[in-house]
């Protein structure tokens, strides 16, 4: 029982790694909008310490947040997969 258990998580883990393989590129970082009266699309980074926004236009605005929320689907399949091979981990030490 244990067994097939494992062999179901270390399934999953290589679907992640697939899943991983196929988002295309990521950005960290987010789409804002600036401005009270003329509203301009930006996108925003903390690095450092400091906040890097980049002008996108309206051509740019749905490329820009198809790259941020790769980053987020990156770190959520990370997070996943995290869980999985630790439990993997604890269970093979007691094997």
């Amino acid at each position: 029982m244990d067994r097939q258990l494992m062999a179901r998580m270390q399934r999953k883990v290589r679907k992640l790694q697939q899943a991983l393989g196929g988002l295309g590129p990521v950005m960290r970082g987010s789409v804002v909008v600036i401005g009270t009266r003329n509203k301009q699309p930006y996108f925003s980074l903390n690095k450092d310490k400091k906040t890097r926004l980049i002008y996108l236009g309206q051509k740019r605005v749905d490329r820009a947040q198809e790259y941020s929320d790769n980053y987020k689907q990156l770190l959520a399949i990370v997070e996943e997969m995290t869980i999985l091979n630790m439990e993997l981990l604890k269970r093979d030490a007691s094997l």
